[in-house]
Parts: structure tokens; C-alpha cells; sequence
């Protein structure tokens, strides 16, 4: 909001934000900043949305609407397919490192991994 001017002969002005009369000075600079503020609430919303992208099962701007747990039924997907690989991967190598470990293991992957003759 801007000033009102009493009497520029004078140097009167009135700032209606503050209530006060104050005499106008060649040193002092007044700058309107009312074209910021809607500038300045987009930014906020912006660092609002920057905050919600933390948590999985808040809204975001310039989504679609009712997403709001899309990003966390994703990650549950995810972590399921990822615990389920890393579970085939242990269980492989406890086989793995049960069979060579004991003499009856070794005979196993010896007995496997022998050439077939095809019955000659």
C-alpha cells in the first residue's frame, strides 16, 4: 500500500499502515511492494510443496488429483520386489555354502557337474 500525500507544499505525507504523518525527505527511498507479494506467496508455496515431496503421502502441486499415495504404495511395491531378490540371493549362497562346507556336499556338485557318458 502506497502513501497519501497531505500537502506537498509542505512535505506532509500520510502512511495509512503505520497511522503516522511523517515529513517527506529527498534521502529516503519508499518502495511499493504490493506487485511482489503475489511473487512472493507463489514462492511459499513452492518451499510448501518442496517440504510435502519428504513425505510420501502428501499431495504436490502439480499433480493429479487424489496421488497422495501414489509415491508410497511405489515404494511399498519396491521394497517388497528388492526384499524378495535379496532373499533369493542369501538363500543362494547359504546353498551354496552348505554344499561345499561338508565332504557329502562336495560329492554332490562333483556327481553334478560330471560329463554324462550317454550310457556307452
Amino acid at each position: 500500500m502506497g502513501i497519501v500525500r497531505i500537502s506537498p507544499e509542505l512535505g506532509l505525507s500520510f502512511d495509512p499502515l503505520k497511522g503516522m504523518v511523517c515529513e517527506e525527505r529527498d534521502d529516503v527511498v519508499q518502495y511499493a511492494l504490493d506487485p511482489i507479494i503475489p511473487m512472493v506467496e507463489r514462492l511459499d508455496k513452492v518451499a510448501d510443496d518442496l517440504v510435502n515431496q519428504l513425505a510420501p503421502d502428501m499431495e504436490l502441486m502439480e499433480s493429479y488429483a487424489n496421488r497422495g499415495k501414489a509415491s508410497y504404495i511405489g515404494g511399498l511395491y519396491t521394497n517388497i520386489w528388492m526384499g524378495f531378490v535379496i532373499g533369493l540371493v542369501v538363500a543362494f549362497v547359504v546353498l551354496i555354502s552348505t554344499l561345499f562346507a561338508s565332504p557329502a556336499g562336495l560329492e554332490i556338485m562333483r556327481a553334478a557337474l560330471k560329463p554324462a557318458t550317454g550310457g556307452i
